[in-house]
């Protein structure tokens, strides 16, 4: 299925830009027939620019690419949705979408990328800078603490504590996760299959 470019005179559909891991909207922009064909081609989102009357590939100038995750159409096919990742700022005011918001989106998300931060800074005296330096075994191991103590305090009445040790489980897991070369979106999407298969 391809978008109708028939619909408008000009030939041009609009385009959302949606961050694939935190779901944020961070541009409009508009494509023709030839800026759909080269996205497809390069999973690098191109556009036509209505100020140049040109293809625009998106971090040309910049390299704050969007790298094309998935493509989607509305009902009528004259609007395209694309999920991608932003390498770097979206907007040319060096903000992370075009509405002036921040890229966080789901906080779980925003604790994540800090957590990649940390590992691959490789220094630094941090906590968790600490856990990676201790390695895969060590990490598991403190997971597997956190979640004995998780099960204590489920057994016990006080409800501080409880959320705590979850919070502290969900930290370690993350951890975890992130020494593993995974994301958090990779354990979501196999919970989405479940229950779509349910």
């Amino acid at each position: 299925m391809k978008p109708d470019f028939t619909k408008n005179p000009d030939g041009l559909v609009p385009v959302i830009i949606q961050d694939a891991d935190t779901r944020m909207v961070l541009m409009l922009g508009y494509m023709n027939e030839e800026a759909w064909e080269k996205t497809l081609k390069e999973d690098v989102v191109t556009f036509y620019s209505r100020n140049k009357k040109r293809l625009w590939t998106k971090g040309e100038t910049s390299g704050n690419y969007l790298i094309k995750k998935q493509i989607l159409l509305d009902c009528d096919q004259d609007c395209i949705l694309i999920l991608a990742k932003p390498k770097g700022p979206t907007c040319h005011t060096g903000s992370d979408t075009c509405f002036g918001e921040k890229n966080e989106g789901n906080f779980l998300i925003h604790l994540e990328k800090i957590i990649e931060e940390r590992k691959n800074k490789k220094e630094g005296n941090s906590y968790t800078a600490s856990l990676f330096a201790n390695g895969t075994s060590k990490i598991a191991q403190k997971v597997g603490e956190e979640a004995v103590e998780l099960v204590i305090e489920a057994l016990q009445t006080n409800d501080d504590l409880f959320l705590n040790e979850s919070a502290d489980l969900l930290f370690h897991f993350l951890v975890l996760l992130q020494q593993k070369g995974k994301k958090l979106n990779d354990v979501i999407e196999i919970l989405h299959k479940r229950h779509r298969s349910s």
